[in-house]
């Protein structure tokens, strides 16, 4: 039935069956749970997708993992729910360097981990209650290529100050900035430091501090992020985790300030 969690195969097999690094698997806990707690995995033999927004309807992701994330995978098409929280928990009980075992058992509905000599069974959620949004295809004015180690300096200066931030970028340079009662705080990265820099003019727009810190804040050190950006437009982060296995697009709604 559509929209709810399907179970079959034969001779027990599990439809879904695949192992991953600790670290692969926090990374992407971490980044999906900067908006939401519980998550709808959609399953083929070729990886798994998701697509979430969170309660507010501001921030939304869209995450693809091939299957090349993963030690060893094995799956039918399916569609998993998952309370985030459960996992982090999974999560306590491992090291960096190990790895994780997920298997389906179908006749349970339970996806089961096993980590090292610890197995934990966890209950599938009914996906029927987990929405399914439509990506919006933005094409905006500019691109900005920047390491994420570069925004987190910049967003641990603004945290004190306001609760929105303001991006801006040109041929020359890309700008955060955030503005408080009495302080400010700008971080001004010039085009010879930045990875990559596409903006043929000005482009300016104002986010809400706490969704933009969560999502940055989870990217892993030294990663690459390819910052989408137009005049009071949704901002679009791209990047990748999992030596580019797993692709991330983030994207926060601007904040208009009325006349």
């Amino acid at each position: 039935m559509a929209g709810t969690v399907q179970y079959g195969g034969s001779g027990g097999t599990p439809h879904f069956c695949a192992e991953i690094k600790s670290e692969t698997l926090k990374g992407l806990v971490n980044i999906i749970s900067a908006i939401v707690d519980e998550v709808k995995f959609t399953i083929t033999p070729e990886g798994m997708t998701l697509k979430a927004v969170d309660a507010a309807h501001v921030a939304m992701i869209e995450i693809n993992a091939d299957s090349g994330a993963f030690e060893s995978y094995s799956a039918e098409e399916c569609e998993i729910g998952l309370d985030l929280d459960k996992i982090k928990g999974v999560l306590k009980l491992a090291s960096g360097v190990d790895i994780i075992r997920m298997e389906q058992d179908a006749d349970k509905g339970r996806l089961i981990f096993r980590v090292g000599n610890i197995t934990r069974a966890m209950t599938i959620l009914d996906t029927s209650s987990l929405n399914d949004p439509k990506v919006p295809e933005l094409h905006l004015k500019s691109s900005i290529g920047i390491s994420v180690d570069e925004l987190k300096k910049g967003i641990s200066a603004a945290d004190a100050i306001s609760d929105h931030i303001t991006m801006r970028a040109d041929s020359e340079r890309f700008e955060l900035s955030c503005e408080g009662d009495t302080d400010s705080v700008t971080l001004r990265v010039d085009k010879s430091n930045l990875v990559s820099l596409d903006a043929d003019a000005e482009v300016c727009s104002m986010f809400p501090l706490d969704y933009f810190s969560n999502i940055v804040k989870a990217i892993p050190n030294g990663t690459v992020i390819n910052i989408e950006l137009d005049n009071d437009y949704p901002v679009k982060l791209l990047f990748g985790i999992a030596g580019q296995h797993v692709s991330v697009n983030y994207l926060l709604a601007p904040r208009i300030e009325s006349e």
